[in-house]
């Protein structure tokens, strides 16, 4: 397991630290969407078939998948807040190129750059772990979380405007503007993650992923178009399976894996992973099957006949009531925990596809629809990386939440294909053109409801933790338990008369560690509680802080180690750092943070 270097975050985020994240998410949200109004103009307007013009979709969706947890890793190694810069200059790129051509080939190029943006998502949900407070991180991982949904809901009629009056190519102009200002926002408000990953990036790692999730997803996405059971389907799919395989039996040798699938393979990961793949599902259907059953022509006698920016608006609410639900999101999750706000997302969401399926024949009842799914998604979404910081070290919450978003990006590519595919086989051939008929978008309703029951069969297996211990998020939950036994062996021995061990409050110590305990202001903390805690969860070592805030522990082998640091008036610490073995101590303050507040 990677451990974190010595520094702990300096919490120094501004208050518009979390709304610049927050737009960064919403950007890289804006690029999925952006050609969704022009999807049926793509062969036309790229003078191919319709076959070759989803590639302009599908290169984005699997550069997005790929560049996900690699970006999460190296953002733990090099730096949050550098790898969120690179992320949104390579998608601007990627819009530049796209806006000045014409052609298939150009195109697809500039939309797999623009793909490798969704690793911001991972980040910012990093840099706001990093270094905000306890009492804010709730609501702005929340909002965060959600960006994805409410830059895909706002940027639908936004785009559907541009293609409908002005030239297509605007779009990426537009983009690559937003990115520019997404990019001197961060350079000029986000302060840079002090905390770092040991180890070095695992590149076979890297490429061994990128092979098996595009073998993996390139049959997902173009399976309708190839066949299912065509031999090119079903032999990328088991190519695929060999790959991550033999991937995954790499990844548990290495030293430092880009992914830790020891930690992955823990229940409360391994199920929030597999839920956020459902509640992928769940929000993309609705986004493939509102607007085609409003720009349908009332002809047809179940079509709405909406234009393409009245549709776009109809499905708008689905992103601006995501944004809304964040701070409902954090006041749940503190009193209940995000276990609970998950199950309740859940519950919304098959509320309103179920009720949605009854709620197709005007325009004002796809709003209703769009609200409620949305209100869902938004709960749910909010908590998943809660549950995911929880439950790792804070040295891996890049990677583990670029792994999570990644589990998304599946959840939304299986349910293009297989509603894609359910919407073409119930069409009605009309003068060689297919209609989708009211029967497909019923069962494209009812494949999401399915896929929200698993959701909530998955969700009801998470393991129940205290509210408290999970919104206060502390570096992991291990840490959290280790931190629990330390106070308890100090209460025992102060009960028993016998001191505190070990205690050297302003002595050196040849090898181990040394620094002071500081307040969250940078004041010196006296007499704080601070225990040396081995890799097996057991004391190795505790002292008092001298009246400057000193302190120094032995540890009695080289290795990992966690520090837990306590003091009244202040909330509880536990960090993770190495020792190395040799003869110098190492040095490491510990920032203890403000008082906590009790849900």
């Amino acid at each position: 397991m990677s451990h974190t270097t010595t520094d702990e975050p300096a919490r120094q985020a501004s208050g518009t630290t979390v709304p610049v994240l927050a737009f960064a998410g919403i950007v890289v949200a804006v690029m999925q969407t952006l050609l969704v109004p022009v999807i049926k103009d793509l062969p036309k307007l790229l003078d191919t078939t319709p076959g070759n013009a989803t590639w302009v979709l599908t290169s984005t969706l699997l550069s997005g998948a790929v560049a996900t947890p690699i970006m999460g890793r190296l953002g733990d190694l090099f730096g949050k807040r550098r790898m969120l810069i690179a992320s949104l200059s390579v998608m601007v790129v990627g819009a530049l190129v796209s806006a000045f051509t014409d052609a298939l080939l150009p195109m697809i190029v500039g939309r797999t750059l623009q793909g490798f943006a969704m690793g911001a998502i991972p980040l910012g949900i990093g840099l706001m772990r990093d270094m905000l407070p306890r009492e804010r991180l709730g609501s702005a991982m929340a909002l965060m979380s959600s960006s994805i949904g409410v830059g895909g809901g706002l940027a639908l009629p936004a785009a559907a405007l541009v293609a409908q009056h002005t030239d297509w190519h605007a779009l990426f102009y537009g983009a690559a503007g937003l990115g520019v200002l997404a990019i001197v926002l961060t350079l000029l408000v986000v302060p840079e993650s002090p905390l770092r990953a040991k180890g070095s990036f695992d590149l076979p790692g890297a490429l061994g992923l990128a092979a098996g999730l595009v073998l993996f997803l390139l049959p997902i996405t173009k399976g309708s178009d190839w066949g299912w059971s065509s031999p090119t389907t079903l032999g990328l799919f088991a190519a695929a399976v060999v790959v991550l395989l033999l991937w995954g039996l790499m990844e548990l040798r290495v030293k430092a894996p880009l992914v830790d699938l020891r930690t992955t393979a823990r229940r409360e990961v391994l199920l929030t992973n597999l839920a956020s793949i459902m509640v992928g599902v769940s929000f993309y259907v609705i986004s493939l099957v509102l607007p085609q059953l409003l720009q349908l022509p009332s002809e047809t006698g179940y079509g709405l006949g909406q234009s393409m920016v009245v549709a776009g608006l109809c499905v708008a609410p689905l992103g601006l009531t995501m944004m809304f639900t964040a701070p409902v999101y954090a006041r749940l999750s503190a009193r209940y925990g995000p276990r609970t706000t998950l199950i309740l997302g859940l519950v919304i969401i098959g509320i309103g596809y179920a009720g949605g399926l009854g709620l197709m024949s005007a325009a004002w009842q796809t709003v209703v629809t769009s609200v409620l799914i949305g209100a869902g998604i938004g709960l749910a979404y909010s908590s998943l990386p809660a549950l995911i910081i929880g439950a790792v070290p804070a040295s891996e919450t890049g990677a583990a939440n670029g792994l999570n978003t990644l589990m998304r990006s599946i959840g939304t590519s299986v349910s293009s294909a297989v509603i894609g595919m359910v919407l073409a086989n119930s069409a009605n051939d009309v003068g060689g053109v297919a209609v989708p008929t009211m029967q497909g978008f019923r069962v494209s309703f009812l494949i999401a409801t399915a896929a929200v029951a698993v959701g909530l069969g998955l969700a009801f297996f998470l393991p129940r933790r205290r509210p408290a211990a999970t919104t206060q998020l502390r570096a992991s939950s291990e840490e959290d338990a280790n931190l629990a036994r330390a106070e308890q062996a100090l209460a025992e021995q102060a009960l028993a008369g016998e001191g505190v061990a070990g205690e050297s409050p302003a002595g050196g110590t040849p090898r181990g560690f040394r620094g002071r305990v500081l307040a969250a202001d940078g004041a010196p903390v006296a007499r704080a509680k601070v225990t040396l805690i081995d890799r097996h969860g057991r004391q190795a070592g505790a002292t008092l802080s001298a009246g400057d805030g000193s302190y120094a522990l032995a540890v009695p082998a080289e290795g990992p180690y966690v520090l837990a640091a306590r003091a009244a008036g202040h909330g509880p610490l536990a960090h993770s750092a190495t020792h190395t073995g040799a003869d110098h101590p190492v040095d490491l303050d510990l920032a203890l943070p403000g008082e906590t507040v009790s849900a």
